[in-house]
């Protein structure tokens, strides 16, 4: 097998050549020049030949497809200047050493079977690597049983049902809060959290990576790489559509993080570790505008008070929605938090930009993908093509297989822009104040 560099090589050249062919069969660049001698006089009297209203719609889109430039921008120095394929992380101190680590894990407490699973083998996975000093704590609506679970190593914290903030948020920012209250933290200032979602799996490089990281010292909140399709794939569908997150993750955010240690367009809320003076200070009792996205909320709040970001080396597991209408539910829950966090006067219009920016280049993707040539479509299909390359195992499935699945995230790509066209639409014109939560659960647990 080719080493890391050279994978990552053959990769950049892939990237831009596919480029180049993406604008030559685009139009973007001309090869034959004698195609061109009608498009001279519609360039040169566009109100004579379209009208001056058409004219001024024409020109509007054309704008519209600089807005996702900034974006485009950075996945491409994320995706050409960093290795896409970096070599496993190697411990830089003894797993022995450094801060206590708290993996803090949110639910409602309707799948307490998934629950236990996942910390069952979250606690495996964190024994290999020799992780001694940490513990996992699940903060949840319901009361989850522990049984079969080391206590020493397990804590439950069981939200009351009337527990309020001040600010009176709502959902995972009220369980998130709760767990900062101090009659319930045991948490010092220099001690670290690592933020997961029920369903989300550790791996032995991430968790090599997270005790590089709070060994390091230098950062407050840090993320890192989530991959989806590992183990069981329940909808290939949803599945090869996330290989865009994968691309996104790899692009844009690592650069962002790793370049200006801050996240200005995105942040996600798994796989998110945060030293817990940060947590303290910043806090996610932010009311019901910092209660649907509560952890792009909290980025844009740790952003404005300072607080510096890195990226963590290695990646962690989850599943894709199991449903298109979990799919698009969950996207649509997605817009709706970070329109509500973009229009939250009580944040600094300074970190709201580029988060408006990766807003509206989302809401505005129906028009300005009309105009192909500007549309900076070819780095966004490419996130799609290096998201599965990174999620798929080539030596699990074979060439054939793995050629196949390429190919099918691609031939995926215009239903799931319907998938996102549908949820944009639909979160713009309904209620924005629910929260729903997508279900990770694959039937009858077995134990593992």
């Amino acid at each position: 097998m080719l080493s890391s560099q050279r994978r990552h090589i053959l990769h950049v050249c892939c990237f831009l050549i596919f480029i180049f062919i993406f604008e030559i069969l685009a139009g973007g660049i001309i090869i034959f020049p004698s195609y061109q001698i009608s498009s001279t006089y519609i360039t040169d009297n566009p109100i004579e030949y379209y009208g001056l209203f058409s004219t001024i719609i024409i020109y509007f889109i054309r704008l519209l497809s600089l807005l996702p430039l900034p974006l485009a921008i950075c996945h491409t120095c994320g995706l050409v200047l960093y290795n896409v394929f970096p070599d496993r992380p190697t411990l830089e101190n003894s797993p022995l050493l450094g801060p206590k680590i708290r993996i803090r894990v949110v639910t409602r407490g309707d799948y307490p079977d998934l629950v236990r699973a996942n910390v069952k083998r979250n606690l495996e996975t964190c024994a290999k690597v020799g992780l001694n000093n940490f513990q996992i704590e699940i903060v949840t609506d319901k009361s989850i049983s522990l049984i079969g679970l080391p206590t020493s190593m397990v804590r439950e914290v069981v939200v009351p049902n009337d527990y309020r903030t001040k600010t009176g948020a709502l959902y995972k920012s009220r369980a998130l809060q709760y767990a900062l209250e101090p009659d319930v933290n045991q948490l010092s200032p220099d001690d670290y959290i690592v933020h997961l979602d029920e369903e989300t799996l550790l791996t032995e490089n991430s968790v090599r990576g997270i005790l590089n990281f709070v060994n390091s010292n230098q950062y407050d909140i840090g993320q890192g790489l989530i991959t989806y399709a590992n183990e069981t794939i329940v909808n290939h569908i949803t599945t090869l559509a996330d290989s865009m997150r994968v691309g996104v993750d790899l692009g844009c955010l690592r650069f962002c993080l790793k370049k200006f240690h801050q996240p200005p367009f995105l942040f996600k809320g798994s796989f998110v570790v945060c030293r817990a003076q940060c947590e303290f200070e910043v806090t996610f009792d932010n009311g019901r505008a910092g209660s649907i996205a509560e952890d792009t909320y909290f980025a844009m709040l740790a952003m404005s008070k300072n607080k510096k970001f890195g990226w963590i080396e290695g990646e962690m597991w989850e599943k894709s929605p199991f449903t298109l209408g979990d799919f698009i539910k969950q996207r649509k829950r997605w817009l709706q938090g970070i329109l509500l966090v973009v229009h939250e006067r009580r944040l600094p219009i300074r970190v709201r930009i580029g988060l408006g920016i990766a807003l509206y280049s989302w809401v505005t993707l129906p028009l300005t993908s009309l105009n192909v040539i500007l549309t900076p479509l070819s780095v966004n299909i490419y996130l799609y093509i290096i998201g599965a390359v990174r999620s798929f195992s080539l030596v699990r499935l074979g060439y054939a297989q793995f050629a196949l699945r390429i190919c099918g995230t691609l031939a995926t790509i215009p239903f799931v822009v319907i998938c996102e066209i549908t949820a944009v639409l639909w979160g713009l014109f309904s209620d924005k104040g629910k929260f729903y939560i997508v279900d990770k659960q694959l039937g009858p647990m077995l134990n593992v």
